[in-house]
């Protein structure tokens, strides 16, 4: 990254960088056939009504094109860029694919609350394996600076995620309001990632028209990370990991990959 893209992110939360992907969309691609082929435990079809909206994480260790991303791409690279951290540390994989006629969109969200770690350096990526045009990711720039994280909720009913009393923004609304919302969202082409801070509020639009939307995320983490309890089950739950609050989030299941 170049010092002002990475002033850029620092700032907004967000970026669209172009063409980083490009070596690596045959490999993304097959990962995600293989994972929707054998999904894993967490795989969901987010109640959709019209179309299919699929979605599953962390199985980069049971999938060989995803591990290769992780372990070989430029992406740990990156995330320390962005991040400003010496070290980037691999929280999770994220794949997301909406169906051609899937209406539904993916509702405003934070993604740090439903995440048990904390910490400024955080990022995101959301790389696209079909080109996007209308079922855009999108993003309130300056949302990561906000002082209360969004309240969290179930994608598939909009219930509260937690049962907890912690105080939370209101789920926003910038469609309600568009010219104050500064929403950032770009058309993409396979290769291309936005990266994003844990804590930048985004959404994405349904897909109504006639093209697959397939997209790979990868979630990075930086050196001042530390592991937090949340009033509940986290997304993703990780049982049995057994840390502790203020501890760094353990290697032999997060590795480093850059440092």
């Amino acid at each position: 990254m170049t010092p002002e893209e990475i002033e850029r992110f620092q700032e907004d939360g967000a970026i669209c960088l172009r063409g980083v992907f490009a070596d690596w969309v045959d490999v993304m691609a097959a990962g995600i056939d293989r994972n929707m082929a054998e999904p894993g435990e967490y795989a969901s079809e987010n109640a959709v009504t019209e179309g299919r909206f699929f979605d599953d994480y962390c199985n980069w260790t049971r999938i060989p094109e995803f591990e290769r991303v992780v372990r070989e791409s430029p992406a740990a690279k990156i995330a320390a860029e962005a991040m400003k951290s010496r070290s980037a540390q691999f929280f999770h994989d994220h794949v997301l694919v909406k169906e051609p006629g899937t209406a539904k969109p993916t509702p405003w969200h934070q993604d740090a609350p439903y995440y048990f770690v904390e910490g400024r350096q955080t990022v995101s990526f959301w790389i696209p394996i079909d080109p996007v045009q209308d079922a855009t990711l999108r993003l309130i720039a300056g949302s990561h600076r906000w002082e209360k994280m969004v309240r969290p909720v179930s994608w598939a009913d909009n219930s509260d995620f937690y049962r907890g009393k912690e105080e939370w923004t209101p789920v926003p609304d910038p469609d309600s309001d568009p010219g104050e919302s500064g929403i950032l969202e770009w058309a993409m082409q396979p290769g291309d990632c936005v990266i994003f801070d844990f804590r930048t509020a985004h959404g994405a639009r349904g897909n109504p028209h006639g093209k697959r939307r397939r997209a790979l995320s990868l979630r990075w983490v930086g050196d001042d990370a530390r592991y937090v309890e949340r009033p509940g089950r986290t997304s993703p739950p990780f049982p049995g990991h057994g840390m502790k609050p203020g501890e760094r989030l353990r290697e032999d299941w997060f590795p480093v990959i850059a440092a």
